[in-house]
């Protein structure tokens, strides 16, 4: 699984449809941090809640319950929607803009909306602030429409397939035309990466091709880690920079658009 917002659109999907139990969820999230705290990120939801303020730093350890029930409570309206969101700069669709959760889930690059489309609603933005502690802050945002997905599930498996080969193209040019040199050997590098990905589970309900295009895109998702961090394909110009970026980057946004459509597919699965 790729973020700890992923972990959690999924697992309570699944809990709220009754295929999963609280426990499991929270076993889903432990995977990520041992210890979770919940606070207010704003005015209005600090004003309505009864949420710690997140400034105030060192908060209860006891936030996955009460996350589960800010999720229930809001996810019992008829049309409301638990939805993964991925922004990048350039690409930030499916965010309510001009809002402080905006700010904020933009520069986390994941977040989670909750809520009925057209109304007030919640956002969720996961941080670590500490080494075995995963902050969740709560916003009061706006629930914007759902945008249009960028593929099918069929469409973004198949785009999986071919990233999987674009990706080693990528990380061998990489290699080939850097400068530096290096005793690591890729492939175990990527099977590190990748390990730090498949720790993470999925409900048993989750559809099988949804499974598949995240398991890939995770795959993906390693051999461009390696790619970016070696030593030997560390670029040695601006204009080796942008290059690697130009190569790199569509493959990072086909990702993103695979795992939207694989969670999303999940979510409506799963209820």
């Amino acid at each position: 699984m790729c973020s700890p917002s992923a972990t959690l659109t999924v697992w309570a999907s699944s809990w709220l449809a009754g295929r999963s139990a609280p426990d499991d969820v929270l076993a889903a999230l432990h995977a990520w941090a041992p210890r979770h705290t919940i606070a207010a990120g704003d005015l209005r939801t600090g004003s309505r809640t009864d949420l710690p303020w997140s400034a105030l730093g060192d908060l209860p350890g006891s936030g996955v319950m009460a996350l589960l029930t800010v999720i229930r409570k809001i996810m019992a309206q008829p049309g409301a929607q638990l939805r993964l969101v991925l922004p990048v700069p350039g690409d930030v669709r499916g965010v309510p803009l001009g809002t402080a959760f905006a700010a904020e889930v933009i520069d986390a690059e994941e977040g989670v909306l909750i809520g009925i489309p057209g109304t007030d609603g919640t956002g969720l933005i996961p941080q670590r602030i500490a080494e075995d502690t995963l902050q969740w802050t709560v916003y009061s945002t706006p629930i914007p429409t759902e945008p249009s997905a960028d593929m099918s599930l069929g469409e973004a498996e198949y785009a999986m397939r071919e990233a999987v080969r674009d990706a080693a193209d990528a990380l061998l040019e990489l290699h080939t035309t850097s400068v530096g040199t290096t005793d690591s050997d890729p492939r175990e590098l990527i099977e590190a990466e990748l390990a730090d990905y498949t720790r993470h589970d999925y409900p048993g309900s989750i559809p099988l091709r949804a499974r598949r295009i995240l398991d890939t895109a995770d795959h993906v998702a390693a051999i461009l880690t390696v790619a970016q961090r070696e030593p030997a394909s560390a670029p040695t110009s601006a204009s080796a920079i942008g290059a690697q970026e130009s190569l790199l980057r569509p493959l990072w946004d086909v990702i993103r658009a695979a795992r939207l459509v694989a969670v999303h597919a999940s979510t409506r699965g799963g209820r």
